[in-house]
């Protein structure tokens, strides 16, 4: 079998699907990798790199997709509808597909009679950590936004005695206790800032605690906060109304705002409101992290960086792709474990009692089969 990688279609994107040293684990398995010329160029693998790993080169996205049965992609489904037409029936797509927000291109792959993988729909088991690119990617999104904010804000993170006095450490705010969370505090933490984390679910202050931040607590009833696998769940507007009226205070006694509170295949909830962001200092910096789902802060403009008052919001969009080497690198390790999990004695072997294969399978045979999707179809 041949598993292939093209140059991803948003020019924008910098990462790459496969990495070097990922392909003697696929050829290991029977397989040959094929990759478009350039596509790991700007995340820092040279064509050399990449054929010294024995990956053929080939020239263009279309020798690609004419002999590969597996094509690894990063984020296939953006400014797509050209290669769409280059997809043949019963071939497979691996990448973050994004599915919930492009229902008619999953509809799509399905007319076409492609055999579509979701790496967002990994079921949260042990067995699937080595594939979870969420995971992966939300380590550097976390850690990007700090450094981030540490660049927007006008002062610095540590504290810090001088000849000239002392100077008192950042106070951030970190609002959502993820994996982008988590990281997001200590990252802050390791600059010196002194920090608060927030979330719905109680279970979390402890590994809140463990980073060396202060966990805040609001008079709010959040046995119901917690869907399976360990994400947030979505509550009713009751609740984020009474969550509002509560973080005023808090976030206005912080210079520093990261928002990180998404949930999966809906718009992100409002946790910042405009009142919040009149009431903190002059200087104060929000990185809203979950820009591309509308935002937690309600001034966020999604790819923009806006200046409301004495506040700086910045909205970015797809964080990991300014980190391409390291997220590359990351992300190739989950797309070759979940393509090894695929992939039995050189074929393809689409087992439905997988429960890994079963629940990141978008659509097979030319129909949608995810029970999640097919009322989005």
């Amino acid at each position: 079998m041949v598993i292939g990688v093209v140059n991803e279609s948003n020019s924008l994107e910098q990462r790459v699907a496969l990495v070097p040293a990922v392909v003697p684990s696929l050829t290991k398995s029977a397989l040959k990798v094929v990759v478009q010329r350039n596509a790991g160029q700007e995340a820092g693998f040279s064509d050399s790199l990449f054929a010294e790993q024995g990956v053929q080169m080939v020239a263009n996205k279309a020798e690609v997709l004419q002999s590969a049965d597996i094509i690894a992609q990063v984020r296939p489904l953006e400014n797509s509808a050209s290669q769409d037409d280059h997809l043949r029936s019963g071939q497979v797509l691996v990448g973050l597909l994004n599915p919930y927000s492009a229902p008619l291109t999953v509809a799509r792959l399905a007319s076409q009679g492609v055999t579509s993988f979701a790496l967002e729909l990994l079921p949260r088991i042990s067995r699937a950590q080595p594939m979870d690119a969420l995971t992966s990617m939300a380590t550097i999104s976390g850690y990007k936004a700090v450094l981030l904010a540490a660049s927007v804000h006008n002062r610095m993170f540590p504290m810090m005695m001088t000849a000239a006095g002392t100077i008192t450490p950042a106070r951030v705010l970190v609002i959502g206790v993820g994996v982008a969370g988590l990281q997001a505090i200590a990252t802050a933490r390791r600059l010196g800032a002194s920090v608060q984390a927030y979330d719905v679910r109680p279970v979390v202050k402890e590994q809140v605690e463990s980073l060396g931040a202060k966990f805040v607590e609001l008079k709010l009833e959040t046995n119901e906060a917690e869907a399976a696998g360990g994400y947030a769940k979505a509550m009713g507007e009751d609740f984020y109304r009474r969550q509002r009226e509560l973080m005023k205070k808090v976030v206005s006694e912080n210079e520093i705002i990261i928002t990180t509170a998404a949930i999966p295949g809906k718009k992100a909830p409002i946790l910042v409101t405009e009142d919040m962001v009149q009431a903190m200092p002059s200087g104060s910096v929000i990185i809203d992290l979950a820009a591309e789902a509308g935002g937690n802060c309600e001034l966020t403009k999604p790819g923009e960086t806006a200046t409301v008052g004495k506040v700086t919001i910045v909205g970015p969009l797809n964080l990991p792709s300014t980190v391409p080497y390291h997220a590359s690198m990351m992300y190739a390790r989950n797309i070759a474990s979940f393509v090894l999990n695929l992939v039995k004695d050189g074929k393809l072997d689409i087992n439905f009692d997988d429960q890994i294969i079963r629940e990141a399978l978008v659509t097979h045979k030319g129909e949608v089969v995810n029970a999640q999707l097919k009322n989005l179809s």
